[in-house]
């Protein structure tokens, strides 16, 4: 399945804007620049600064996604990304050893 969703999360965001793709079983998360001539909601097209992406089927990958979210926000909107991708189709390997 292959989903595209941006949060416009502002103060709480390194950026002010987060761009999570999800193709497969590669989820891509993007750090964008707030564009302030555009509204919140039409923050797509805005400046990429960061570009990190994560196999999810790797050992480990929702701890390393959420270490990469969690550099660029707050515990909560890394989570809010997480639980997006997963509606997505994007399932997490158990964490090594469980």
């Amino acid at each position: 399945m292959k989903a595209t969703k941006t949060f416009s999360i502002g103060e709480n965001c390194k950026g002010g804007v987060i761009t999570a793709e999800v193709n497969g079983k590669q989820l891509t998360i993007i750090g964008k620049d707030f564009d302030y001539t555009k509204k919140r909601n039409q923050q797509q097209n805005a400046k990429e600064w960061c570009r990190f992406g994560v196999q999810t089927d790797a050992v480990n990958a929702q701890m390393k996604a959420f270490m990469i979210l969690s550099d660029l926000t707050t515990a909560y909107y890394a989570d809010q990304v997480l639980e997006w991708a997963k509606t997505k189709g994007i399932d997490f390997q158990p964490p090594y050893g469980w």
